[in-house]
């Protein structure tokens, strides 16, 4: 059997991913260009096909192989992969497409938790050190990515040296944001871990990729739930006082306005929540600043810095040196769209974000 070769089985240690490569396929009017599931496990792509302009549920699924969890210092870190597939990277205002390498062996990811409160942690990056008999085997860098199943997590398309246990070195890099309440000085230095990896027939023949309905179609593939890994990160029921919801370019802004204890920073604060439509998935890694007018006259304006926080999640969030009014307007303008890689479904939303309002 070829080492890259992919199939279907199933196997407790296996689980499936409907939106780190997840979807749903074509409709039956739509040519269909290969069997699903595929015998090499790469996904399939489709011609013809035409996509909205912002986010659309992904055309396949495939199981992952979870290799292992471990502890990384403040950190827990898990480690998986999946058949290899594209990807699109985020440089300034472009996204361009990562294609799948003839010599690609899988996919690989981790996911960076809290083991106290459970919750993902965004933003450390990371990179692999993949070794074998004590040789380097590849060392790189992993991208921050977003997903339709996983939401926030790090992944990349890797080549190994053939069947095989591979050990890789995982490295958490410190926060490089800011971290509030309990978290504040938790994340603050680099820490590594190693975990086994298994290349074998066995392990590829329960990896698979297969099709799912309705690819193209307005809308997001569901999210997995596999024990090993923590809820995604997720951007639902926001503590303070709501200021409702508005959409650009899909992704969703829910600002909500901290008083008191509850505040992170400050007296009062101002906290402004980035998500995707269908699963409400944070959405890390952009600018933005605040505009508060009173009266129709601009009042103050604000830098939202992304904060962590255990209580008031991931946020871009600032202080408000003076307390807000009634009928004060909050104008939130993006600076940078998020600088963060996605997997087919968001590669076409949420760049041409644009200023929304809100009345409080």
């Amino acid at each position: 059997m070829n080492r890259r070769t992919f199939l279907t089985a199933s196997a407790a240690v296996f689980g499936s991913l409907a939106g780190c490569a997840g979807g749903k396929s074509p409709p039956e009017s739509t040519p269909r260009q290969t069997p699903s599931p595929r015998p090499t496990g790469t996904p399939p792509y489709y011609e013809g096909v035409d996509l909205p302009h912002g986010v659309y549920v992904q055309p396949f699924e495939n199981a992952m192989s979870m290799q292992g969890r471990a502890e990384a210092g403040p950190y827990r870190v898990a480690l998986m992969y999946a058949a290899p597939h594209r990807f699109w990277l985020v440089e300034g205002d472009r996204a361009s497409e990562r294609p799948i390498r003839p010599a690609d062996d899988l996919h690989l990811m981790a996911a960076v938790w809290d083991p106290e409160t459970g919750v993902v942690v965004p933003e450390t990056g990371l990179s692999v050190e993949i070794s074998r008999d004590g040789e380097t085997v590849s060392e790189e860098v992993i991208y921050p990515m977003l997903s339709q199943s996983m939401g926030f997590h790090y992944g990349g398309n890797f080549i190994l040296d053939g069947d095989g246990t591979y050990e890789v070195e995982v490295t958490v890099g410190g926060l490089p944001i800011r971290a509030t309440g309990a978290f504040e000085g938790r994340f603050e230095s680099p820490q590594s871990a190693t975990l086994p990896l298994s290349f074998t027939e066995a392990e590829r023949e329960a990896v698979a990729v297969e099709r799912l309905e309705e690819y193209g179609e307005r809308g997001a593939a569901s999210p997995s739930r596999m024990d090993a890994l923590p809820s995604p990160l997720t951007v639902e029921d926001v503590p303070g006082e709501g200021l409702g919801t508005a959409s650009t370019h899909d992704a969703e802004v829910v600002p909500t306005i901290l008083d008191g204890d509850a505040a992170p920073v400050g007296d009062q604060y101002l906290a402004a929540y980035l998500r995707t439509p269908y699963n409400r998935m944070a959405i890390p890694g952009a600018a933005w600043s605040a505009t508060v007018r009173r009266g129709g006259e601009m009042f103050t304006e604000l830098d939202l810095r992304r904060t962590f926080d255990p209580e008031v999640g991931y946020h871009y969030g600032a202080e408000l040196s003076t307390a807000l009014r009634a009928g004060d307007e909050i104008v939130l303008t993006p600076v940078t769209p998020p600088q963060v890689a996605r997997h087919e479904g968001y590669e076409r939303a949420f760049m041409e974000v644009e200023p929304v309002s809100f009345v409080v």
